[in-house]
């Protein structure tokens, strides 16, 4: 066997050995659809409202997140929901609750809450109310972007042939998969669904990710509610957080427009300038003209560092993540 062939060979073990981790962490069940889903999935989601202090009438913004076995988590805002309001000067407050019946009871040692019908209904140690926050559904303002002309269109529902690995199921795209094209700067547009795994955490919860040249990973991970690190949702892996954690509740449409630019080299081949990125999640931007390394790619990187144009690479890592509406407009 050649060394390029070991190489790969080590490589492809490589990937097949995350993904079987990944398998090996979860310990739930994955749902794929909301009707399907455990009674606490009803609950999971993001609620607004108002607060009054000395200043007037304050927005508030809260993400309450599944445990699995009727227990959750509520992460509120002060200012309002992650890139509606929220200035991340002020740290969000955390309570963990429990479902009872048709209503989950949160407490802390100065408030408590009752969320039921997509209503929280907030009240202070003596019971009473403080505020109410309404259930919000938000969706990307670039859900169903149409490509423009001249754009290479990777999946559009019909079929996967413009992957190879690439498979489709009920017109939408499975993880593990290259695309046969390759591309040297580049804006991409991608929809994806993370599963509902309320009784997993951190890596084993929704993963995937969206490799730029196969070398620069965009994290995909069920990180709603979560503090916004590297290697969770709109993460550059390994490289930098974003710089707000835009993930909506599993289930949701989401989309990244990315706009990349790769590595330049001399004749000699020597890099002269790095690759830079530019994501917004949602519509948000969360990376803005990030220098990435040049001398290496993120972790698991299916390609080396180089010249030569790279593929689209969808990351498998054994969860139901989900793929619609792909495209990219090569640039100069």
């Amino acid at each position: 066997m050649s060394h390029l062939s070991r190489g790969i060979s080590l490589f492809a073990l490589g990937l097949a050995f995350q993904a079987l981790s990944a398998v090996a962490l979860a310990k739930g069940p994955a749902y794929t659809d909301p009707d399907k889903a455990d009674a606490d999935f009803p609950f999971v989601g993001e609620y607004v409202g108002t607060i009054k202090n000395d200043d007037g009438d304050v927005k508030i913004g809260a993400q309450v997140i599944a445990l699995g076995g009727g227990k959750f988590r509520a992460v509120a805002y002060p200012g309002g929901l992650p890139g509606d309001g929220w200035n991340k000067e002020e740290n969000p407050r955390q309570a963990d609750g429990e479902r009872q019946g048709d209503t989950v009871v949160f407490k802390t040692d100065n408030a408590s809450a009752a969320l039921k019908d997509g209503v929280i209904k907030v009240m202070d140690t003596d019971g009473k109310p403080i505020t109410e926050l309404n259930k919000l559904n938000r969706s990307s303002p670039t859900l169903g972007a149409k490509p423009p002309q001249g754009a290479v269109v990777l999946f559009d529902g019909k079929n996967a042939e413009a992957f190879e690995g690439g498979k489709a199921e009920e017109g939408l795209l499975l993880p593990g998969c290259t695309s046969k094209q390759k591309f040297g700067n580049q804006k991409v547009h991608i929809e994806f669904r993370l599963p509902y795994q309320p009784e997993d955490s951190g890596q084993a919860r929704g993963n995937s990710g969206i490799y730029l040249q196969g070398r620069y990973e965009v994290q995909m991970l069920d990180s709603f509610g979560l503090e916004g690190k590297d290697n969770e949702c709109g993460g550059l892996y390994s490289v930098k957080n974003p710089d707000v954690n835009m993930c909506l509740p599993p289930l949701s449409w989401q989309t990244y427009d990315i706009e990349y630019t790769a590595a330049k080299f001399d004749d000699s081949g020597k890099l002269v300038a790095k690759p830079r990125i530019t994501v917004q999640h949602n519509g948000v931007t969360i990376h803005k003209d990030v220098e990435l390394p040049g001398d290496r790619g993120t972790t698991a990187a299916p390609v080396s560092p180089g010249k030569d144009p790279g593929p689209i690479y969808l990351q498998d890592h054994g969860n139901p993540v989900r793929y619609r509406n792909i495209w990219v407009v090569e640039t100069k």
